[in-house]
Protein backbone atom coordinates (compact mmCIF):
# COMPACT_ATOMS: atom_id res chain seq x y z
CA UNK A 1 0.00 0.00 0.00
CA UNK A 2 1.03 3.56 -0.61
CA UNK A 3 -0.09 6.64 1.28
CA UNK A 4 -2.54 9.00 -0.37
CA UNK A 5 -3.54 6.73 -3.25
CA UNK A 6 -7.23 5.75 -3.22
CA UNK A 7 -7.62 2.00 -2.78
CA UNK A 8 -9.90 1.86 -5.84
CA UNK A 9 -6.87 2.73 -8.01
CA UNK A 10 -5.36 -0.61 -9.02
CA UNK A 11 -1.62 -1.02 -9.59
CA UNK A 12 -2.29 -1.29 -13.34
CA UNK A 13 -4.33 1.91 -13.35
CA UNK A 14 -1.71 3.76 -11.31
CA UNK A 15 0.95 2.69 -13.81
CA UNK A 16 -1.18 3.95 -16.72
CA UNK A 17 -1.80 7.31 -15.03
CA UNK A 18 1.94 7.69 -14.39
CA UNK A 19 2.86 6.79 -17.99
CA UNK A 20 0.48 9.31 -19.52
CA UNK A 21 1.84 12.64 -20.65
CA UNK A 22 0.40 16.11 -21.17
CA UNK A 23 -2.39 15.94 -23.73
CA UNK A 24 -2.93 12.19 -23.46
CA UNK A 25 -6.54 11.09 -23.10
CA UNK A 26 -8.11 8.45 -20.88
CA UNK A 27 -11.64 7.09 -21.17
CA UNK A 28 -13.70 6.02 -18.18
CA UNK A 29 -16.33 3.82 -19.79
CA UNK A 30 -19.73 2.59 -18.68
CA UNK A 31 -20.73 -1.06 -18.76
CA UNK A 32 -22.26 -0.80 -22.25
CA UNK A 33 -19.21 0.74 -23.91
CA UNK A 34 -17.20 -1.45 -26.34
CA UNK A 35 -14.10 -1.10 -24.14
CA UNK A 36 -12.22 -4.13 -25.43
CA UNK A 37 -12.85 -3.11 -29.04
CA UNK A 38 -11.71 0.48 -28.55
CA UNK A 39 -8.85 0.18 -26.06
CA UNK A 40 -5.15 0.30 -26.87
CA UNK A 41 -4.68 -0.40 -23.15
CA UNK A 42 -7.62 -1.77 -21.17
CA UNK A 43 -7.95 -1.45 -17.41
CA UNK A 44 -10.77 -3.41 -15.77
CA UNK A 45 -12.59 -1.73 -12.89
CA UNK A 46 -15.43 -4.21 -12.55
CA UNK A 47 -17.82 -3.56 -9.70
CA UNK A 48 -17.11 0.17 -9.71
CA UNK A 49 -19.00 3.11 -11.20
CA UNK A 50 -17.64 5.84 -13.42
CA UNK A 51 -18.24 8.39 -10.65
CA UNK A 52 -16.16 6.38 -8.17
CA UNK A 53 -13.28 6.05 -10.63
CA UNK A 54 -13.53 9.70 -11.71
CA UNK A 55 -13.38 10.89 -8.11
CA UNK A 56 -10.38 8.67 -7.32
CA UNK A 57 -8.47 9.58 -10.49
CA UNK A 58 -8.91 13.32 -10.04
CA UNK A 59 -7.13 13.10 -6.67
CA UNK A 60 -4.00 12.26 -8.69
CA UNK A 61 -4.65 13.44 -12.25
CA UNK A 62 -4.25 17.04 -13.43
CA UNK A 63 -6.73 18.10 -16.08
CA UNK A 64 -5.36 20.01 -19.06
CA UNK A 65 -5.83 23.69 -18.22
CA UNK A 66 -4.68 24.65 -21.73
CA UNK A 67 -7.70 22.91 -23.23
CA UNK A 68 -10.99 24.83 -23.09
CA UNK A 69 -12.76 21.46 -22.66
CA UNK A 70 -10.54 18.93 -20.84
CA UNK A 71 -13.49 16.57 -20.30
CA UNK A 72 -15.74 15.16 -23.03
CA UNK A 73 -19.00 13.24 -22.99
CA UNK A 74 -20.82 11.21 -25.62
CA UNK A 75 -23.68 13.23 -27.10
CA UNK A 76 -27.17 11.83 -26.89
CA UNK A 77 -28.13 10.10 -30.13
CA UNK A 78 -30.80 12.23 -31.86
CA UNK A 79 -34.26 10.98 -30.97
CA UNK A 80 -33.11 9.12 -27.86
CA UNK A 81 -35.30 10.26 -24.91
CA UNK A 82 -32.60 9.49 -22.29
CA UNK A 83 -31.69 12.37 -19.99
CA UNK A 84 -28.26 11.55 -18.47
CA UNK A 85 -28.57 12.97 -14.95
CA UNK A 86 -25.17 11.45 -14.15
CA UNK A 87 -23.56 14.32 -16.08
CA UNK A 88 -24.43 16.68 -13.20
CA UNK A 89 -22.64 14.32 -10.82
CA UNK A 90 -19.55 14.39 -13.05
CA UNK A 91 -19.65 18.19 -13.17
CA UNK A 92 -19.79 18.34 -9.36
CA UNK A 93 -16.89 15.89 -8.97
CA UNK A 94 -14.73 17.78 -11.45
CA UNK A 95 -15.58 21.14 -9.85
CA UNK A 96 -14.47 19.77 -6.46
CA UNK A 97 -10.95 19.37 -7.87
CA UNK A 98 -10.95 22.03 -10.60
CA UNK A 99 -13.24 24.93 -9.59
CA UNK A 100 -12.53 26.74 -12.87
CA UNK A 101 -14.06 23.88 -14.92
CA UNK A 102 -16.99 25.26 -16.88
CA UNK A 103 -18.51 22.68 -19.20
CA UNK A 104 -18.05 19.49 -21.15
CA UNK A 105 -17.20 18.95 -24.77
CA UNK A 106 -19.89 16.80 -26.42
CA UNK A 107 -18.87 14.28 -29.06
CA UNK A 108 -21.16 12.38 -31.44
CA UNK A 109 -21.36 8.65 -30.65
CA UNK A 110 -19.19 7.26 -33.46
CA UNK A 111 -16.72 10.13 -33.19
CA UNK A 112 -16.51 9.32 -29.48
CA UNK A 113 -15.57 5.73 -30.36
CA UNK A 114 -12.84 7.06 -32.65
CA UNK A 115 -11.54 9.30 -29.86
CA UNK A 116 -11.56 6.30 -27.52
CA UNK A 117 -9.52 4.25 -30.00
CA UNK A 118 -6.93 7.03 -30.02
CA UNK A 119 -6.94 7.44 -26.22
CA UNK A 120 -3.99 6.26 -24.17
CA UNK A 121 -6.23 3.86 -22.21
CA UNK A 122 -9.81 2.85 -21.49
CA UNK A 123 -11.05 2.01 -18.01
CA UNK A 124 -14.01 -0.41 -18.18
CA UNK A 125 -16.43 -0.01 -15.27
CA UNK A 126 -19.72 -1.64 -14.33
CA UNK A 127 -21.60 1.67 -14.60
CA UNK A 128 -25.24 1.07 -15.53
CA UNK A 129 -26.21 4.63 -16.45
CA UNK A 130 -26.56 5.37 -20.15
CA UNK A 131 -24.27 7.95 -21.79
CA UNK A 132 -21.98 7.68 -18.77
CA UNK A 133 -18.68 7.58 -20.70
CA UNK A 134 -16.18 10.38 -20.15
CA UNK A 135 -12.84 11.29 -21.73
CA UNK A 136 -10.28 13.24 -19.70
CA UNK A 137 -7.25 15.07 -21.09
CA UNK A 138 -4.17 14.99 -18.86
CA UNK A 139 -2.57 18.29 -17.97
CA UNK A 140 0.57 19.30 -16.12
CA UNK A 141 1.23 19.97 -12.46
Amino acid sequence: MLKGIPSIISPDLLKILMEMGHGDKIVIADGNFPSSTCAKRLIRADGHTVSEILNAILKLFPLDTYSPTPASLMSIVPGDPVVPVIWNEYRNIINDFFPSFTDFNFIERFDFYTEAKNAYAVIATSEKSLYANIILIKGTL
